[in-house]
């Protein structure tokens, strides 16, 4: 089991990589890095994702191409990846969503973000890089991977050895994000 220092040394060591190697990593890997992602905590245990992991090299390609955006230089990095995790949302149960209704509030974009850091979080205590992506051509993704019309494409994770430079975490103080007691 990790400590709680090692716990906050994962956390605070995980961080957007956009540099792959071309090693290929092992199954045993994903299973687990997938596993986070399926294990993590939702609203009513709704589990409102579908996790499409794409390993074929040729489809990682396409879906770099859907997450490009050429005139501004962002997301060129996806075709190094030699895995892409894509996050659709799916339906939640009736408790949930009455519960949504009611507090007006979508708890499947919350429970997809928090399947979204502990998969990232198991990337990262597996010694790989990730990056999680929000802009993409999502037309172009269901129709590569045949998902849908009635789905949403919410992210798109890439995972591989980094290469990148580990960078100084840069937050506002805490006196500024945290308070205790009252606002």
């Amino acid at each position: 089991m990790i400590d709680a220092k090692g716990t906050l040394d994962l956390i605070t060591s995980r961080q957007s990589d956009r540099k792959y190697s071309d090693k290929p990593f092992e199954k045993e890997k994903l299973e687990r890095i997938v596993e986070a992602g399926r294990m993590a905590p939702s609203a009513c245990n709704a589990q409102p994702w579908k996790f499409i992991v794409v390993t074929d090299p040729e489809l990682v390609l396409r879906i770099a191409e859907a997450a490009s955006a050429r005139l501004i230089g962002m997301n060129s990095f996806v075709a190094q990846a030699p895995v892409v995790l894509v996050i659709v949302r799916e339906k939640p149960n009736m408790s949930s969503k009455v519960g949504a209704t009611i507090k007006n509030k979508d708890y499947s974009l919350i429970d997809i973000g928090i399947a979204t850091e502990n998969i990232c979080l198991q990337a990262k205590a597996e010694g790989l890089g990730s990056c999680i992506i929000g802009w993409f051509d999502e037309r172009m993704l269901r129709k590569l991977l045949a998902i849908p019309k009635s789905k949403r494409v919410e992210l798109i994770i890439t995972l591989g050895y980094s290469i990148s430079e580990q960078r100084e975490k840069r937050r506002k103080p805490q006196r500024e994000t945290v308070s205790y007691n009252k606002y």
